[in-house]
């Protein structure tokens, strides 16, 4: 798990680049512009826009390109995130590891958008400069399950209270299961990579247990929180995992991404061990003789096959043990005044079709029978009107969107106002970590419908999380924007939020007194910007 020199950097970065200029020559002449050849992303994402205009929607553009809504938000956000990191590239320019990710996640979506649809024919292939490259990824995929296996049981040395500690923060029947697939007296060998993931990333896990390991980690910087880079990583690896673990020969694409992965995550965990912070060692858990690595993959298809696969993407926090058993009770509450409400409705109805009938019945005379047969003729061909009482629910069907958290978060990310107001309209809740894309990319309009339901936001406690999340990129050069300072107003101005606000504002001070420079006044400034903000809104 080395990381890459410079030179070799810049290399994969080019190559990454060639493979979306081709691709985006074969994507948009699919989706009618053409184009002489491919150029920068920028370009890319403004003809892609253009796709969008010329199509009515991005749904529409999907259907082209045989994606559904969360594929295509993916692929958009992927998109602009590259945009983001390198607006401008020059041969021979000096490459960022951030650059680097961000173009092998883009590439990555590029191969799974040429499998979904064949007509498109473009070629991701990386160089490889290993010829034993498949062997060494799933050394790698062993290696990084076994460092996070580590640092779990390095937390938890003691195994009976690692369970009970599970048993409080997933329920006992996960645990059960994962003491049944996994070997006796090790309940983290029954668990699929993404569960193990989950101990890790999981906000409360990874504060008290992992922030000192990776949060310095300048590998760590892809996202504003190094947690949530952590959390991408290794949920983009759980899908190369998935492949590997059915036995699919890892395209080159997957392998690069795979090695500069794991690179960025085993490097705090080698730097931690070297000044003795951990016992866990990666470069020793990549040695293995290939039959061990063999046994290794078999029990993971196993694991799989028992569990149906690791196919959910890796969470931001460990879902409540109580969470499902109190959407259950509600339920029967719920279906009664559905039910009642429903009865009520059709009554209604049918008295007022009938009084419409016989008003009807007095005022217009009997039609004759040549009157019905043209008047049948006439509408034969008219189009099928939209039923009056269709809810939002039934809309959204009809576009073909899911009534799901996954496609209420992509038009949430993509400003579909129309959608979100569906959603909003139908019911559907929603929680403040679910705007950052939206605040960074500044789209208003699906952000101020969320505010005027924000009765709907049921994310418990949303602030830390935001004015963090706020906070680094404001470092980073984003604009405090009036929609920004809306949102803190709505959700942060509560006594103990303003308190919390106020200490870290005075220990940034101190730590700007301490250590006087441009970082440490800027990160001051911006948590009086903050604390100011909150505290107008009490």
């Amino acid at each position: 798990m080395t990381r890459s020199t410079q030179q070799s950097v810049r290399e994969t970065f080019e190559a990454a680049l060639g493979v979306i200029r081709q691709a985006s020559v074969g994507i948009l002449t699919l989706l009618d512009i053409k184009v002489a050849e491919g150029k920068d992303p920028q370009w890319f994402s403004q003809q892609l826009e253009q796709a969008r205009l010329n199509a009515g929607s991005w749904a529409m553009v999907g259907r082209k390109l045989n994606l559904d809504d969360v594929e295509m938000s993916r692929f958009t956000l992927r998109l602009r995130h590259l945009q983001q990191v390198a607006p401008q590239y020059e041969s021979g320019q000096p490459v960022s590891q951030n650059q680097l990710f961000a173009a092998l996640r883009f590439v990555a979506c590029l191969e799974r958008l040429r499998e979904n649809q064949p007509k498109l024919d473009y070629s991701t292939e990386l160089p490889v400069t290993n010829e034993a490259a498949q062997q060494q990824a799933l050394q790698q995929l062993r290696a990084l399950e076994l460092t996070l296996k580590g640092l779990v049981t390095q937390a938890w040395p003691d195994q009976q209270q690692l369970i009970n500690h599970l048993k409080q923060r997933t329920g006992a029947d996960k645990v059960r299961r994962w003491l049944k697939l996994g070997k006796q007296g090790d309940v983290l060998s029954g668990m699929l990579f993404s569960e193990l993931a989950l101990l890790v990333i999981d906000k409360k896990e990874y504060a008290q247990h992992y922030e000192r390991i990776f949060n310095s980690a300048d590998s760590l910087t892809l996202f504003v929180e190094p947690r949530k880079t952590l959390q991408t990583f290794l949920d983009d690896i759980r899908v190369i995992r998935n492949a590997a673990v059915q036995q699919q020969p890892l395209t080159t694409v997957q392998m690069t991404t795979l090695d500069a992965f794991c690179s960025a995550i085993a490097g705090p965990v080698q730097e931690a061990f070297a000044k003795g912070r951990v016992n866990v060692n990666p470069q020793a858990l990549m040695a293995l003789e290939t039959a061990k690595l063999s046994a290794f993959f078999d029990d993971a298809a196993q694991k799989n096959r028992a569990v149906g696969g690791d196919i959910f993407d890796l969470r931001d926090t460990i879902e409540r043990p109580g969470a499902q058993r109190q959407d259950i009770q509600r339920d029967p509450r719920q279906l009664a005044a559905t039910v009642l409400w429903g009865v009520t409705g059709v009554a209604f109805i049918a008295v007022a079709l009938g009084a419409l009938y016989l008003a009807s019945d007095q005022v217009n005379p009997p039609q004759t029978a040549q009157s019905v047969n043209q008047a049948a003729s006439e509408s034969a061909d008219a189009p099928i009107p939209v039923q009056i009482n269709e809810t939002p629910r039934d809309k959204l069907s009809r576009r073909g969107i899911r009534w799901d958290e996954s496609h209420f978060r992509a038009a949430i990310d993509r400003n579909e106002a129309d959608v979100v107001q569906l959603f909003l309209d139908g019911g559907m809740s929603w929680q403040v970590a679910w705007t950052e894309q939206a605040l960074a990319a500044r789209q208003d309009e699906a952000l101020s419908l969320l505010l005027r339901h924000r009765a709907q936001m049921n994310e418990v406690k949303p602030c830390r999380r935001m004015i963090a999340t706020m906070g680094h990129a404001l470092a980073q050069g984003d604009v405090f924007t009036p929609m920004r300072k809306q949102f803190l107003k709505s959700f942060c101005v509560t006594p103990g939020v303003i308190k919390r606000q106020k200490y870290d504002l005075d220990q940034a001070v101190l730590r700007e007194q301490a250590n006087p420079g441009a970082q440490t006044k800027k990160w001051a400034a911006i948590q009086r910007a903050i604390y100011q903000e909150i505290k107008s809104g009490a």
